[in-house]
């Protein structure tokens, strides 16, 4: 038996079920009748008060009692991809199927722990959306530029591309253009929304940059397996970017998540970052109205660096490739038989519905897959949105050390101009073992390997 077991048993996720699978682990060990287990656990879930001073059950029965029911007991729908993922991004996928408004979930393989839903995690709702389950980087994506530059040149002109992307870009939490990049997405209507309203003058000056945390941009090989609409198979220079709404998108799921939990004191406190606003309310209207503004905006971003890059270098455009993976979209989906209209949140997954393309990255010295999604109804129509981390930002920074990564880089081929140590390839699952997890979900039509590597210097806030 495992978390979700448990979570269909009606365990509330999180310290419960933490204290469920430990006494599954001590029933076993303890060589009790495995066939009766389910039949007990059952029963400690049903009557907990029977069991408090049980020296096997007791602690497990006591956790049930003081964290109280989970607020539905029959769970929405949800499965995962990939084995081995964190216990905690489990119960994050578990409770946020334990929402009224929830009616199906997904967890994808790169999963790991967010707030309120996790990072890789899948969620149609009915006629709401959750801020958090969007993301706190509004948008976030990414975008491929497939360059008519021969791929002997990644070597001959690296001077040539390091200078393009310091020059037409930005990195870091406060960066910013002090001659201001043009684009019709300013000319929008900002008014949408009190937020980006206040913040329209600070989104434009930091329209076409890059941010921080694990946002990049870089060059590398792009190697097309088949033809690729008009491009033909073979290898080429290719231009990967990663990065959302920066500083104006943040302020928007700070400012809507805190009204969504004034609206909500009923919540639990494992459900508060859970929070949904109604979309017929006027906040759920101005939300939605904010959110696909800074959808708008985050393309701009990229649309911008790719273009003013390429017009430097003076190379024409072969391919373009780009995708959301922290947004909700209104999407019909057939769910227990039942077509409905479904608003689907994906925190840190790629939409893979059938024929659609996208772009799910590896890390600095591992490649990326320019995939097409199979549109597979089980996870939503949904893909990883890319490697993953297996470490957290602290332990990274503990346990590394720029000269045994550099070494790394250099036996790979990478170039990195500029990076935090706690974004190194070893913070970060193997890809091919996500894509090898996610067959069912992705047809890979390329593979990116990078090679000239730019992201925020090290010491940097993160703010993906």
């Amino acid at each position: 038996m495992n978390t979700q077991d448990l979570i269909r048993l009606g365990v509330p996720p999180g310290e419960a079920t933490r204290r469920g699978m430990d006494f599954i682990s001590r029933y076993i060990l303890k060589g009790l009748d495995r066939s009766l287990l389910a039949a007990d656990l059952a029963d400690v879930v049903k009557n907990p008060e029977t069991y408090v001073n049980d020296p096997l059950r007791g602690e497990f029965a006591k956790t049930l009692l003081r964290v109280g029911r989970p607020i539905r007991a029959a769970v929405a729908p949800w499965r995962q991809w990939g084995e081995g993922l964190d216990p905690e991004a489990m119960n994050q996928m578990g409770r946020a199927c334990q929402l009224p408004i929830s009616v199906a979930g997904a967890l994808m393989p790169d999963a790991h722990v967010g707030y309120g839903l996790p990072i890789g995690g899948v969620l149609a709702t009915d006629n709401a959306v959750i801020p958090y389950a969007v993301g706190v980087d509004i948008a976030c994506r990414m975008k491929l530029t497939v360059l008519d530059l021969p791929v002997r040149d990644l070597d001959r002109k690296r001077e040539g591309l390091t200078h393009a992307i310091e020059s037409e870009t930005r990195f870091g939490i406060g960066a910013s253009f002090q001659d201001r990049r043009d684009h019709a997405v300013m000319e929008g209507d900002w008014t949408v929304s009190p937020v980006t309203r206040q913040h329209r003058d600070r989104a434009w000056a930091q329209l076409g940059t890059s941010g921080s945390g694990n946002h990049f941009v870089e060059f590398g090989v792009f190697s097309a397996g088949g033809r690729i609409g008009s491009l033909e198979p073979g290898e080429y220079v290719a231009l990967l970017s990663h990065s959302g709404s920066r500083g104006t998108g943040a302020a928007v799921c700070d400012f809507y998540s805190r009204r969504a939990m004034e609206l909500h004191p009923e919540l639990p406190r494992e459900h508060r970052h859970l929070a949904w606003l109604g979309l017929d309310s006027p906040e759920g209207v101005e939300y939605w109205a904010a959110m696909e503004l800074m959808g708008r905006y985050a393309a701009a971003n990229h649309e911008l660096i790719h273009q003013h890059i390429a017009r430097r270098l003076g190379l024409e455009v072969l391919l373009d490739v780009e995708n959301h993976h922290n947004f909700a979209w209104k999407e019909r989906h057939r769910i227990g038989g039942i077509e409905r209209d479904l608003v689907v949140h994906r925190k840190g997954a790629t939409p893979a519905g059938e024929g659609v393309l996208g772009i799910i990255p590896g890390s600095m010295a591992t490649p990326g897959f320019l995939v097409r999604g199979r549109g597979e109804s089980a996870s939503l129509r949904s893909a990883s949105h890319g490697a993953g981390r297996v470490m957290s930002r602290t332990r990274a920074m503990e346990t590394f050390e720029w000269e045994k990564v550099n070494r790394l880089l250099k036996d790979r081929g990478v170039r990195l101009l500029s990076a935090g140590l706690d974004e190194v390839p070893m913070v970060y699952k193997d890809i091919h073992q996500v894509m090898a997890a996610q067959q069912d979900l992705v047809e890979v039509l390329g593979r990116f390997d990078p090679r000239l590597v730019k992201m925020a210097p090290h010491g940097e806030r993160p703010e993906d």
